[in-house]
């Protein structure tokens, strides 16, 4: 029997606007399929998608 291992979620918020994530230090501005995406490996918490 396998066993499942659970794995942790960090949630992202969805915003309307993205413009004061951008200028948190760190931040990097990102599209992928079609979305817009904050990522920030210094700050893992600031992480939001746009849309």
């Amino acid at each position: 029997m396998r066993k499942i291992l659970k794995k942790e979620v960090r949630l992202m918020k969805v915003r309307n606007s993205l413009k004061a994530l951008k200028k948190v230090p760190g931040a990097q501005i990102v599209r992928r399929r079609g979305r817009t995406f904050v990522i920030n490996k210094k700050n893992p918490r600031m992480k939001a998608r746009q849309g």
